[in-house]
Protein backbone atom coordinates (compact mmCIF):
# COMPACT_ATOMS: atom_id res chain seq x y z
CA UNK A 1 0.00 0.00 0.00
CA UNK A 2 2.91 2.32 0.79
CA UNK A 3 4.43 1.82 -2.68
CA UNK A 4 1.06 2.43 -4.31
CA UNK A 5 0.67 5.67 -2.39
CA UNK A 6 4.17 6.83 -3.40
CA UNK A 7 3.45 6.06 -7.06
CA UNK A 8 0.18 7.98 -6.82
CA UNK A 9 1.98 11.00 -5.36
CA UNK A 10 4.65 10.85 -8.08
CA UNK A 11 1.96 10.60 -10.74
CA UNK A 12 0.17 13.59 -9.26
CA UNK A 13 3.37 15.63 -9.28
CA UNK A 14 4.03 14.77 -12.92
CA UNK A 15 0.52 15.87 -13.91
CA UNK A 16 0.84 19.01 -11.79
CA UNK A 17 4.14 19.98 -13.42
CA UNK A 18 3.37 19.01 -17.01
CA UNK A 19 -0.30 19.94 -17.40
CA UNK A 20 0.24 23.75 -17.28
CA UNK A 21 3.03 23.39 -19.83
CA UNK A 22 0.83 21.31 -22.11
CA UNK A 23 -2.05 23.77 -21.79
CA UNK A 24 0.27 26.71 -22.52
CA UNK A 25 1.76 24.95 -25.55
CA UNK A 26 -1.73 24.14 -26.81
CA UNK A 27 -2.80 27.77 -26.44
CA UNK A 28 0.28 29.03 -28.31
CA UNK A 29 -0.09 26.36 -30.99
CA UNK A 30 -3.72 27.16 -31.83
CA UNK A 31 -3.12 30.91 -31.59
CA UNK A 32 -0.02 31.16 -33.80
CA UNK A 33 0.56 27.98 -35.79
CA UNK A 34 -0.03 28.54 -39.50
CA UNK A 35 1.06 27.04 -42.78
CA UNK A 36 3.90 28.58 -44.72
CA UNK A 37 2.29 31.16 -47.03
CA UNK A 38 2.64 30.89 -50.78
CA UNK A 39 4.24 33.91 -52.35
CA UNK A 40 5.10 35.09 -55.82
CA UNK A 41 8.76 35.23 -56.82
CA UNK A 42 10.20 37.72 -59.24
CA UNK A 43 10.74 41.43 -59.72
CA UNK A 44 8.10 42.61 -57.25
CA UNK A 45 9.55 40.46 -54.46
CA UNK A 46 13.06 41.71 -55.21
CA UNK A 47 11.79 45.29 -55.30
CA UNK A 48 10.27 44.88 -51.82
CA UNK A 49 13.54 43.36 -50.55
CA UNK A 50 15.45 46.32 -51.95
CA UNK A 51 12.97 48.72 -50.35
CA UNK A 52 13.73 47.09 -46.99
CA UNK A 53 17.48 47.41 -47.56
CA UNK A 54 17.10 51.05 -48.57
CA UNK A 55 15.10 51.77 -45.41
CA UNK A 56 17.98 50.31 -43.38
CA UNK A 57 20.70 52.10 -45.39
CA UNK A 58 22.32 48.86 -46.54
CA UNK A 59 25.39 50.62 -47.96
CA UNK A 60 26.26 51.90 -44.51
CA UNK A 61 25.99 48.38 -43.11
CA UNK A 62 28.25 47.11 -45.89
CA UNK A 63 30.85 49.72 -44.95
CA UNK A 64 30.74 48.65 -41.30
CA UNK A 65 33.84 46.53 -40.73
CA UNK A 66 33.45 45.59 -37.05
CA UNK A 67 30.44 44.39 -35.06
CA UNK A 68 30.20 43.51 -31.39
CA UNK A 69 27.26 42.24 -29.34
CA UNK A 70 26.25 39.83 -26.57
CA UNK A 71 23.36 37.43 -27.16
CA UNK A 72 21.10 36.91 -24.12
CA UNK A 73 24.01 37.74 -21.81
CA UNK A 74 25.62 34.38 -22.64
CA UNK A 75 27.56 34.54 -25.90
CA UNK A 76 29.82 37.49 -26.70
CA UNK A 77 30.94 38.29 -30.24
CA UNK A 78 33.69 40.43 -31.76
CA UNK A 79 33.25 40.15 -35.51
CA UNK A 80 35.79 41.64 -37.90
CA UNK A 81 33.29 41.66 -40.71
CA UNK A 82 35.70 42.90 -43.37
CA UNK A 83 37.99 39.92 -42.71
CA UNK A 84 35.14 37.55 -41.72
CA UNK A 85 36.88 36.57 -38.51
CA UNK A 86 34.86 36.41 -35.31
CA UNK A 87 35.84 35.80 -31.69
CA UNK A 88 33.09 33.84 -29.91
CA UNK A 89 33.32 33.86 -26.12
CA UNK A 90 31.21 32.02 -23.54
CA UNK A 91 31.96 30.72 -20.04
CA UNK A 92 35.71 30.00 -20.05
CA UNK A 93 35.83 29.26 -23.79
CA UNK A 94 37.03 31.36 -26.67
CA UNK A 95 36.91 30.39 -30.33
CA UNK A 96 38.39 32.48 -33.10
CA UNK A 97 36.35 31.57 -36.14
CA UNK A 98 37.89 32.08 -39.57
CA UNK A 99 34.57 31.95 -41.38
CA UNK A 100 36.13 31.82 -44.84
CA UNK A 101 38.68 29.13 -43.92
CA UNK A 102 37.59 27.00 -40.99
CA UNK A 103 40.90 25.10 -40.84
CA UNK A 104 42.54 28.28 -39.50
CA UNK A 105 40.09 28.57 -36.59
CA UNK A 106 41.44 28.29 -33.05
CA UNK A 107 39.87 27.21 -29.76
CA UNK A 108 40.90 28.11 -26.21
CA UNK A 109 39.95 27.07 -22.69
CA UNK A 110 41.08 29.51 -20.00
CA UNK A 111 43.21 31.18 -22.70
CA UNK A 112 45.09 27.94 -23.41
CA UNK A 113 44.82 26.74 -27.01
CA UNK A 114 43.50 23.22 -27.45
CA UNK A 115 43.72 20.76 -30.31
CA UNK A 116 42.17 17.49 -31.41
CA UNK A 117 38.64 16.32 -30.79
CA UNK A 118 37.84 18.94 -28.17
CA UNK A 119 38.88 21.69 -30.61
CA UNK A 120 36.53 20.25 -33.25
CA UNK A 121 33.65 20.10 -30.78
CA UNK A 122 34.17 23.70 -29.68
CA UNK A 123 34.46 24.91 -33.27
CA UNK A 124 31.13 23.28 -34.15
CA UNK A 125 29.46 24.76 -31.09
CA UNK A 126 30.86 28.22 -31.85
CA UNK A 127 29.69 28.04 -35.47
CA UNK A 128 26.19 27.02 -34.37
CA UNK A 129 26.13 29.88 -31.86
CA UNK A 130 27.36 32.34 -34.47
CA UNK A 131 24.88 31.22 -37.13
CA UNK A 132 21.94 31.64 -34.77
CA UNK A 133 23.00 34.71 -32.82
CA UNK A 134 24.32 36.73 -35.76
CA UNK A 135 21.08 36.08 -37.64
CA UNK A 136 19.19 37.86 -34.88
CA UNK A 137 21.53 40.81 -35.44
CA UNK A 138 21.86 41.09 -39.22
CA UNK A 139 19.06 38.98 -40.77
CA UNK A 140 17.52 41.83 -42.82
CA UNK A 141 20.83 42.33 -44.61
CA UNK A 142 20.96 38.69 -45.75
CA UNK A 143 17.96 38.66 -48.08
CA UNK A 144 20.15 38.56 -51.20
CA UNK A 145 22.59 35.93 -49.93
CA UNK A 146 23.38 33.06 -52.34
CA UNK A 147 20.62 30.43 -52.70
CA UNK A 148 18.03 32.63 -50.99
CA UNK A 149 14.51 32.77 -52.41
CA UNK A 150 12.36 35.88 -52.08
CA UNK A 151 8.59 35.91 -52.56
CA UNK A 152 5.92 38.57 -52.29
CA UNK A 153 3.06 37.61 -49.95
CA UNK A 154 -0.21 39.53 -49.88
CA UNK A 155 -1.47 39.73 -46.29
CA UNK A 156 -5.10 39.73 -45.19
CA UNK A 157 -4.93 43.49 -44.58
CA UNK A 158 -3.83 43.99 -48.17
CA UNK A 159 -0.25 44.94 -47.34
CA UNK A 160 2.75 43.25 -48.92
CA UNK A 161 5.14 41.12 -46.87
CA UNK A 162 8.46 39.58 -47.88
CA UNK A 163 8.92 35.82 -47.57
CA UNK A 164 12.58 34.78 -47.47
CA UNK A 165 13.71 31.14 -47.63
CA UNK A 166 17.31 30.05 -47.02
CA UNK A 167 17.87 26.91 -49.08
CA UNK A 168 21.51 26.45 -48.05
CA UNK A 169 23.95 27.76 -45.47
CA UNK A 170 23.71 28.28 -41.73
CA UNK A 171 23.00 25.47 -39.30
CA UNK A 172 19.37 24.86 -40.37
CA UNK A 173 18.96 25.28 -44.15
CA UNK A 174 15.38 25.39 -45.40
CA UNK A 175 14.13 27.88 -42.82
CA UNK A 176 11.71 30.61 -43.93
CA UNK A 177 10.91 34.06 -42.54
CA UNK A 178 8.04 36.39 -43.41
CA UNK A 179 9.13 40.00 -42.94
CA UNK A 180 6.41 42.45 -41.89
CA UNK A 181 7.40 45.97 -42.96
CA UNK A 182 6.16 49.46 -42.19
CA UNK A 183 5.15 51.90 -44.92
CA UNK A 184 8.77 52.94 -45.46
CA UNK A 185 9.92 49.34 -45.80
CA UNK A 186 11.62 49.07 -42.40
CA UNK A 187 11.12 45.72 -40.63
CA UNK A 188 9.07 45.70 -37.45
CA UNK A 189 8.65 41.91 -37.08
CA UNK A 190 8.89 38.57 -38.83
CA UNK A 191 7.18 35.21 -38.61
CA UNK A 192 9.32 32.08 -38.52
CA UNK A 193 9.08 28.64 -40.08
CA UNK A 194 12.16 26.84 -38.78
CA UNK A 195 13.20 23.27 -38.11
CA UNK A 196 14.07 23.96 -34.46
CA UNK A 197 10.72 25.49 -33.47
CA UNK A 198 7.71 23.21 -32.83
CA UNK A 199 5.22 25.86 -33.95
CA UNK A 200 5.15 27.36 -37.46
CA UNK A 201 4.64 31.07 -37.98
CA UNK A 202 5.81 32.29 -34.59
CA UNK A 203 6.23 36.10 -34.58
CA UNK A 204 9.24 38.00 -33.24
CA UNK A 205 9.70 41.75 -33.03
CA UNK A 206 12.29 43.84 -34.87
CA UNK A 207 11.54 47.24 -33.39
CA UNK A 208 14.35 48.12 -30.95
CA UNK A 209 16.88 49.58 -33.36
CA UNK A 210 20.03 51.56 -32.62
CA UNK A 211 22.22 53.57 -34.98
CA UNK A 212 25.80 52.50 -34.31
CA UNK A 213 28.94 54.62 -34.55
CA UNK A 214 29.36 53.54 -38.18
CA UNK A 215 25.78 54.58 -38.97
CA UNK A 216 24.56 50.99 -39.38
CA UNK A 217 21.09 50.24 -38.01
CA UNK A 218 21.05 47.15 -35.80
CA UNK A 219 18.57 45.68 -33.29
CA UNK A 220 19.21 45.68 -29.55
CA UNK A 221 16.28 43.53 -28.41
CA UNK A 222 13.62 41.16 -29.74
CA UNK A 223 10.35 40.08 -28.17
CA UNK A 224 9.15 36.50 -28.62
CA UNK A 225 5.89 35.89 -26.69
CA UNK A 226 6.68 37.03 -23.17
CA UNK A 227 10.38 36.26 -23.69
CA UNK A 228 13.05 38.80 -24.51
CA UNK A 229 16.12 38.21 -26.66
CA UNK A 230 18.59 40.85 -25.57
CA UNK A 231 21.50 41.69 -27.88
CA UNK A 232 23.53 43.50 -25.24
CA UNK A 233 25.52 46.61 -26.13
CA UNK A 234 25.54 46.54 -29.90
CA UNK A 235 28.55 48.20 -31.52
CA UNK A 236 29.36 48.85 -35.14
CA UNK A 237 32.42 50.73 -36.39
CA UNK A 238 34.20 51.32 -39.66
Amino acid sequence: MRIKKILKIIGGLIVFLTLPSLLFFGFIYFKYNEDLPIGVKGEQADALANKMLDALDYKTYQATNYLEWTFKGRHHYKWKKDKNICDVLWKNYKVRLHLNENSLSQAYINNLEIKGKQRSELLKKAIDYFNNDSFWLVAPYKVFDPNVERSLVKQENGQDALLVTYNTGGSTPGDSYLWILDDDGKPNSYKMWTSILPIDGLPASWTDWVITESGAQLPTHHSLFFLGLDMGEVKGTK
